[in-house]
């Protein structure tokens, strides 16, 4: 029965009982930082941020020191603990939750070890994905699990020594996968996903990269009728919650995309859904953006948050940060420090792949999602992303780049023009959970701690909503969405 059940792998969180934490009590440290005074115009305009202009990254402070930064880079003083927001993780989701925080007047800090670094939030497919409202688990996923397991270029891999420690997560999954279960996740999601391109569109305008979400819709392709039958339901269910779906042939579809290959069969059009020029821009600039206008950024891993009567997070330099409120937004690390405050979830790293070819020899002019192997290719301004699939081996395991290989295979039966040489391959961890639904809410072990993580393949997709919501939650105002089924109290 375990092995049956261990094919049942889409997304999830790693449960942090391997890692042992040792919670020290240390002294307070607040972070001090001088201010700018010929900086006239930012202090103005931001005077209630702390605002500054071209910091640098704010480094972990002893007490008593004074922070130095390099000469000729203006920078305020830093708030005490009693009025900065800490925001943990500077992938696409932290930021967007700082984005609001600050947007909202208040003080905010970034936590991450190491804020301009690689992260899953670059290498994602770039995609504002409305139409994504199904959840993984599906009723008669079952059957299907066990061919892509033995298709060296199926979307699916899971490294048997992972197995025994995913049993939690796949057994959730299987329960989301009930009929009943997948109607209500799909419309919580259909809730998040209706308010996520006008929340992008307002993010990226502050940014002045309005310019970058362009909204050709996508074309999800098959090769066979007998695939695309099978999923029939899953259109109604789109269909169901407003998303517009535009049945074509094969013929048709190679009008769009004339670099499709005869192989293509049926085709469905999906107009709503949006893609960025290339999601690390989008995550650099919004960093440069904080930066200008007073958030600090400190360079440290997050090891543990520490309750008390203001919530406290621990870095693995032995410093120690408080904040009026604690925002945990570290992806598929979140799990730790949702472990260290008691408060139970299932996560697991949903290992992505891709490969960017920077010449690909052909034009796609949309995002293709290949629906019968789950992957999709997407146009960008740094050339085409073959990306997808789902591994699952844990936080730790090296790479295992064999799969962005096998995407260009794949992709080459579609777009027989495709280079087999001269990609560019890449890794991500997804942060899943096992109903598809992200950790949205408040702890119930600290009420200034807030979760903001779990968004699988729709990080970027909602990452702007979800700061918006997290930021009207930190305010003590009703956000305008119920986050109670978000919350991390359902795995409790």
């Amino acid at each position: 029965m375990l092995a049956a059940v261990g094919l049942f792998t889409r997304g999830g969180i790693i449960f942090l009982l391997e890692k042992n934490f040792t919670l020290l009590r240390l002294a307070h440290d607040d972070l001090q930082c001088r201010r700018n005074s010929a900086d006239a115009h930012a202090r103005c305009r931001f005077a209630l941020r702390a605002a500054v202009r071209r910091v640098e990254w704010c480094q972990p402070i002893r007490p008593g020191r004074q922070l130095e930064l390099r000469p000729g880079m203006a920078h305020a003083r830093s708030s005490t603990a009693h009025t900065t927001d800490i925001v943990i993780g500077a992938g696409v989701v932290g930021l967007a939750c700082a984005f609001w925080l600050a947007n909202d007047g208040r003080q905010v800090t970034v936590v991450d070890r190491d804020p301009a670094g690689d992260k899953s939030s670059f290498g994602n497919a770039g995609a504002v994905a409305v139409p994504e409202v199904v959840p993984a688990s599906q009723p008669r996923l079952v059957w299907r699990i066990p061919g892509w397991l033995l298709d060296p270029l199926g979307p699916l891999a899971l490294r048997p020594s992972h197995l025994p420690g995913m049993i939690p997560w796949l057994l959730r999954f299987l329960r989301a996968g009930r009929t009943e279960e997948v109607a209500r996740i799909a419309a919580l999601l259909s809730a998040l996903n209706r308010r996520a391109q006008d929340d992008m569109l307002a993010l990226l305008t502050s940014l002045d990269l309005q310019g970058d979400l362009h909204r050709k819709g996508a074309l999800a392709v098959y090769e066979t009728d007998v695939g695309f039958e099978r999923d029939a339901d899953e259109w109604a269910l789109r269909q169901r919650h407003g998303i517009r779906c535009e049945v074509i042939d094969g013929d048709a579809a190679r009008e769009l995309e004339p670099s499709l290959g005869a192989l293509v069969r049926r085709a469905v059009i999906m107009p709503q859904w949006s893609h960025v020029s290339d999601p690390k821009r989008v995550v650099d600039r919004l960093r440069e953006f904080l930066l200008q206008r007073g958030v600090a950024f400190v360079a440290s891993e997050a090891l543990a948050i520490e309750a008390g009567e203001q919530p406290a997070v621990r870095l693995a330099d032995g410093t120690r940060l408080a904040g009026a409120s604690m925002v945990v937004a570290a992806g598929a690390w979140s799990g730790w420090l949702a472990a260290s405050l008691h408060d139970r979830v299932l996560l697991e790293s949903e290992r992505g792949y891709n490969m960017t070819f920077a010449a690909p020899g052909i034009d796609v002019h949309r995002p293709l999602v290949f629906a019968e192997r789950k992957f999709v290719a997407t146009p960008l301004a740094i050339g085409l992303r073959i990306g997808g699939a789902a591994e699952f081996a844990g936080l730790a395991a090296p790479a295992n780049y064999e799969r962005a290989h096998s995407l260009v295979q794949s992709a080459r039966r579609y777009l027989p023009g495709l280079p087999a040489e001269g990609g560019m391959p890449w890794m991500g961890q997804r942060p899943s959970t096992p109903d598809s639904l992200p950790v949205i809410g408040r702890s119930p072990r600290h009420k200034r701690v807030f979760y903001a993580f779990g968004h699988g393949h729709l990080g970027l997709t909602q990452s702007s909503t979800t700061g918006r919501l997290l930021a009207e939650l930190v305010a003590d105002r009703d956000p305008p969405l119920d986050l109670s089924p978000f919350s991390i109290e359902r795995f409790g």
